[in-house]
């Protein structure tokens, strides 16, 4: 069998089918700073959890879900660019 593939169509790894490895590996990065800190604040092993998936479910959630099919890296890319420089012009005729 012979499929036809369009030359603009991008090719994107992804872990599972559902989310690229540069989100993976920034999911990854925030559930150990959550488990870290859990850890540290918390003793019950139930408390501990339910923290953990309130805190982690969301983002997670968010870095699948992606916002207009960016992923999350290039979000948090274009966020912090805003925050560097505010500065807002408007072209009127």
């Amino acid at each position: 069998m012979h499929f036809m593939i369009p030359k603009n169509y991008k090719f994107k790894p992804k872990l599972f089918g559902l989310i690229d490895y540069q989100t993976a590996i920034l999911d990854s990065i925030w559930a150990g700073i959550l488990y870290v800190f859990i850890n540290i604040f918390f003793s019950s092993i139930a408390t501990k959890i339910y923290v953990f998936i309130a805190l982690f479910v969301p983002f997670l959630l968010f870095s699948i879900v992606g916002v207009h099919n960016e992923n999350v890296v290039s979000i948090l890319i274009y966020v912090f660019k805003y925050y560097q420089n505010q500065n807002l012009y408007l072209f009127k005729k």
